[in-house]
Formats: C-alpha cells, structure tokens, sequence
C-alpha cells in the first residue's frame, strides 16, 4: 500500500503501536532501530496528511455589502 492510500488515522495508530513497542524495551537493537526509522517515516505521511488537511480548511467570511465567501483559514 502506498503513503497516499494510507489513512491518517491509520499510520496513526501505527505510529502508537512503534512507541508502545520501543517503550517496553523487549525488542532486540536491530528490531529497534527498524522500528525508530519506520517511526520517523510515518510521522512524515502524518505531517503531510495534516499539512494538506489544513490547506483544504476554508473559512466563512461576511463581507461588508452582506454577502458571504470562502477564505483560507489562517491557524494561529
């Protein structure tokens, strides 16, 4: 399955079940590092899915004549 297929929630979920994994500390060196390296990659896909979450946020203006439009939605 490619990054793109892959649901937020899902890696996610993935990325809890790498930290709960490295936490307990019964994994050997190699099966550690493995884990941080696919850990570091799926905070990637989760940063670039929220990245392109936030660009898709719109906001609703009320103009001044009264009428209403869409804006980007500036996190603060």
């Amino acid at each position: 399955m490619n990054e793109k297929e892959i649901a937020f929630e899902t890696a996610l979920k993935r990325l809890e079940e790498i930290v709960t994994s490295l936490e307990k500390g019964d994994v050997s060196l190699e099966n550690a590092i493995n884990l941080f390296e696919e850990g570091i990659h799926t905070v990637e896909v989760c940063r670039e899915k929220l990245s392109n979450a936030e660009k898709r946020i719109k906001k609703l203006v009320k103009n001044s004549n009264g009428t209403f439009s869409l804006s980007d939605f500036h996190f603060e």
